[in-house]
């Protein structure tokens, strides 16, 4: 009895064993908070303040119904595309937006929305909004945006709306 104990004991020491030489070949080299270590990557901490920067001054725009104000957070060259009622890809050129802006909202300083998501990789991100009540309509948007020139600037511009609730 006592060695049948002993040696399901060196087995199971042999198993953790093995599983934690395995674990540790698939694990980052990299330390991780996670692993209770200091993070040797750069942070994004600076980036993410100014992408919030540039998306808010979307949202200011919308709500005030003002392209003006937002048209410093797009690069000339953006785009923007939606799927209409139809089912069909509908936009273009990001002058599309400002027009349908200045043209068919309304001011809605009541209006919500928020920044419910921001990711970063060196110098390309993609970040989410949702709207609610912005001239009638609530809708959530996709945007990607590149750092040119060390500024960060919407290239695209995805989105969904619905009537607002």
């Amino acid at each position: 009895m006592k060695t049948t104990f002993i040696k399901t004991l060196i087995f199971a020491a042999v198993a953790v064993g093995m599983f934690t030489a395995a674990q540790a070949a698939d694990s980052p080299t990299r330390p991780t908070a996670n692993q209770g270590k200091i993070m040797s990557e750069p942070t994004y901490v600076q980036d993410y303040q100014a992408i919030s920067e540039v998306l808010n001054k979307y949202i200011e725009g919308c709500k005030q119904a003002k392209s003006s104000i937002m048209k410093s957070a797009f690069h000339p060259q953006a785009t923007m595309y939606s799927v209409g009622p139809d089912g069909k890809l509908t936009g273009g050129a990001i002058p599309i937006l400002f027009e349908g802006i200045d043209k068919d909202f309304r001011p809605s300083p009541d209006a919500t929305a928020a920044i419910t998501r921001i990711e970063i990789v060196g110098t390309a991100a993609s970040a989410r909004i949702d709207a609610n009540d912005m001239s009638g309509i609530s809708f959530t948007d996709f945007f990607h945006l590149l750092k040119v020139d060390g500024q960060w600037t919407v290239v695209s511009k995805i989105f969904h709306t619905q009537v607002a609730p």
